[in-house]
C-alpha cells in the first residue's frame, strides 16, 4: 500500500505543480521519526528559479504548508484511518532546515520555563509547527504545553507541569 501512495501522492504533487506552469519532478521518501512515519513528496528544485521557490515556499512556509494540508487531505480522502499516510512535502531543504530550527525553539523554551518557573509563549508559529513543537516538549519532563489565542494569533504556551 505505501508504494501506491508514493506514488499516488508524486502524481498528484506533478500534476498540482503542471496546473501552476511549473515542471519539476517529485520524488518520494518514506521517513521515520519519533512521531512514526510519513512520506515525504521532495520537489526537485533545480529547474525552477529562485522566485519560483520562493513563491512556493510562501512567507514562512506559508504555501508549503498549505500544498501539504491539500496533499493530505486529498490523498487521505476515503481511506480507513490504518490505510492513511502522512505526506510532508519538502522544497529545497526548507522542511529539514525548518525542524532544526522547531526543535531549537522547543529547547530554548524548555530551558527558559525550567530556569525561571515562569510560563513561556512562543508566538509566530503555523498549526502545524505547534503541533510538532507540542510534540517535542511531550518528552520533556516537568513541562506542559497548550495553546492560547486565537489565529492569526495563536501561540504556544510551556508551562511547568502542574502536579495534580
Amino acid at each position: 500500500m505505501n508504494e501506491q501512495s508514493q506514488a499516488a501522492g508524486i502524481d498528484w504533487l506533478q500534476s498540482l505543480l503542471a496546473f501552476q506552469g511549473l515542471k519539476a519532478d517529485v520524488t518520494a521518501q518514506m521517513v521515520e521519526d519519533e512521531s512514526g512515519s510519513s512520506c515525504w513528496l521532495i520537489i526537485n528544485h533545480t529547474g525552477l528559479s529562485e522566485d519560483q521557490v520562493k513563491t512556493l515556499i510562501g512567507d514562512q512556509g506559508a504555501v508549503l504548508d498549505s500544498i501539504q494540508y491539500l496533499a493530505n487531505t486529498t490523498l487521505n480522502l476515503g481511506k480507513a484511518a490504518d490505510e492513511q499516510l502522512a505526506f510532508t512535502i519538502e522544497l529545497g531543504g526548507y522542511r529539514a532546515k525548518r525542524l532544526e530550527e522547531l526543535k531549537a525553539i522547543a529547547n530554548e523554551a524548555a530551558e527558559q520555563v525550567l530556569a525561571s518557573k515562569q510560563e513561556f509563549e512562543i508566538k509566530g508559529l503555523s498549526s502545524a509547527e505547534r503541533r510538532q513543537v507540542h510534540h517535542f516538549l511531550s518528552s520533556h519532563g516537568g513541562l506542559s504545553t497548550f495553546s492560547r489565542g486565537k489565529e492569526p494569533d495563536r501561540r504556544l504556551v510551556v508551562t511547568l507541569e502542574t502536579k495534580e
